[in-house]
């Protein structure tokens, strides 16, 4: 590692460190991803509750969730959303309602997921040496600029499902894990050199996607150095995971017990329906279904309570789930005219009216004794 990185990294271990960003009242992380809120309602969306107009950031604190996640792109010039504006509003907007926030930093100009890391076009050119600084460098100038305009996350994804190798690796090809240590190790000294000064030291979580990759990626990782992290975070989609619930919960317990630390299960979704409310093609059909758990409002909520319920048995500390808001409304993506997701959304077709599966949040979830 370079030796400003190695300073960085001193500097942050020193005595003198704050405590670490507060866990929620009963330690369990509740919540969703709304990085698509702002833009559905530029779109034009009303999310409703009892036949009101809602705010989600708010309604979703009214449920029982007590943190939000937000994503981060570099120079995403495809679209206006996820760029340092509109991740400080989203920010905010999660603080005022009083929840807790999750900043995700995809280290990419456009999706970055467990088949591909993509580096931005700014880094992609730069030797490793040079794109570990650079990514040390932005990290921290972006968490600066939070604190400075008082929305300090409290928690920090250094990369989303990394699966592949920081900065350029994809499915199929071996991680150099020299380099993979030197950029997540820049990252990681980054969130620390901030937290040390900012008004809140977040907890850093990394994050893999689908259970049956989790230990091995994490075991080379800790052979590799890199170790000075708070969260294992993982996503879990039956529909792309060779794991069933059952092997969720050994691995979040496996993994909690192997590497103490706390484990959050980052990304999950279910469908309320396997009907679609727009052309788009919906990611979640019959392939991401599990046994016992139908494609109904009931069986989404009835599949949320399960795996938190889970997740709590075998140590976890939380369950977060991906993009609830994403709604079909007269936008769309580069995939279709409407929302991939919204037989996956919290919110059923036509008026928008909130479903069911908000009550995993408030649900008294049997807390393992020790």
């Amino acid at each position: 590692m370079p030796k400003a990185l190695l300073l960085a990294a001193a500097l942050a271990a020193g005595a003198n460190t704050p405590p670490l960003a507060p866990k929620p009242a009963g330690g369990l992380w509740l919540g969703g991803d709304l990085s698509y809120v702002n833009e559905m309602e530029d779109c034009g969306a009303v999310y409703r509750a009892r036949g009101k107009p809602v705010d989600p950031f708010a309604l979703l604190k009214a449920k029982g969730g007590n943190i939000v996640r937000v994503r981060i792109w570099n120079d995403a010039t495809w679209t206006k959303y996820s760029g340092y504006g509109d991740v400080l509003k989203t920010i905010r907007r999660a603080h005022a309602a009083g929840t807790q926030a999750l900043l995700d930093f995809h280290y990419s100009d456009d999706w970055a997921d467990g088949d591909k890391q993509i580096a931005p076009k700014a880094w992609a050119g730069l030797d490793t040496a040079a794109q570990a600084r650079a990514l040390h460098d932005y990290t921290v100038d972006i968490l600066t600029r939070l604190d400075r305009d008082g929305a300090m996350p409290e928690m920090v994804q250094v990369g989303n499902e990394t699966n592949q190798e920081l900065l350029g690796g994809r499915k199929g090809t071996p991680i150099d894990w020299v380099r993979n240590a030197m950029l997540f190790n820049a990252g990681i000294s980054a969130v620390r050199a901030v937290g040390r000064t900012a008004s809140r030291n977040p907890r850093i979580m990394l994050h893999i996607a689908q259970p049956e990759n989790v230990l091995p990626w994490f075991d080379a990782a800790r052979t590799a150095g890199v170790t000075d992290f708070d969260v294992v975070g993982i996503s879990y989609y039956a529909k792309w995971s060779t794991s069933s619930l059952a092997q969720l919960k050994d691995t979040i317990a496996t993994a909690h017990t192997r590497y103490g630390k706390d484990v959050v299960v980052v990304e999950t979704g279910y469908p309320f329906t396997l009907d679609g409310a727009d052309t788009a093609t919906n990611l979640l059909g019959g392939d991401a279904l599990v046994k016992g758990y139908p494609a109904t409002p009931a069986g989404q909520r009835d599949f949320m309570v399960a795996i938190t319920q889970l997740t709590v048995d075998a140590g976890g500390s939380g369950v977060v789930y991906w993009e609830p808001n994403w709604i079909s409304t007269r936008c769309g993506t580069r995939w279709g005219k409407g929302s991939d997701w919204e037989n996956a959304a919290w919110f059923d077709y036509g008026r928008h009216e909130a479903l069911p599966v908000f009550d995993f949040l408030s649900r008294r979830y049997r807390v393992r004794k020790n």
